[in-house]
């Protein structure tokens, strides 16, 4: 993919965060270091048995996303004893927790949307596929405990590219940022 460049030119060497340097050291290849956010969802999305992975910011938001983008209204079934994110990105997206007792191990769906909180699961080919938004979680305490962060896992084209646009805010990151198209927002 070719990004638009920063709104204020490339960072100068002595500010960039090694990591790049370590990675380019590594053998991967890359113009933009947006690119290597590319690498890593593909990587995902490889172990995970998925078309598409898109990483965010962390799970919550993540599930906060895909309640948007799936429109989802009224109530949602989760299980009583889960994370408290959960029922607050649900109320967040404009739809209301319902708790039942769900018994549930790595995953469980968020009431009947299609959406699955598999924030403790991560283990090769665990997409379920058939539409699903799965959303995983890279926070300390999980199997991939780099600090914060998450990833949704689709196979749906449309999806990605809208969960995509989604996580950075609603900015096309091929429009340059002086271009009044290059803020897109869901209608």
């Amino acid at each position: 993919m070719t990004y638009n460049s920063f709104p204020l030119g490339q960072v100068p060497e002595h500010l960039q965060r090694p990591e790049l340097r370590q990675l380019k050291e590594m053998g991967y290849k890359f113009n933009d270091p947006r690119e290597v956010i590319d690498i890593f969802e593909k990587k995902v999305a490889a172990f995970a048995g998925s078309k598409f992975a898109v990483a965010v910011d962390c799970c919550s938001h993540g599930l906060f996303l895909c309640l948007k983008y799936r429109r989802i209204t009224g109530s949602v079934v989760i299980p009583r004893h889960t994370y408290i994110s959960v029922p607050m990105q649900i109320l967040h997206a404009g739809a209301h927790p319902s708790y039942r007792t769900i018994e549930w191990s790595g995953i469980y769906q968020l009431g009947e949307t299609g959406i699955f909180d598999g924030a403790v699961r991560w283990t090769k080919d665990m997409y379920l596929g058939t539409g699903a938004l799965q959303v995983v979680s890279f926070q300390y305490k999980k199997i991939i405990p780099i600090g914060r962060g998450g990833a949704i896992l689709t196979d749906n084209r449309n999806a990605r590219e809208s969960l995509k646009l989604m996580s950075y805010d609603g900015r096309d990151l091929k429009v340059p940022y002086d271009k009044p198209w290059h803020i897109r927002c869901m209608g």
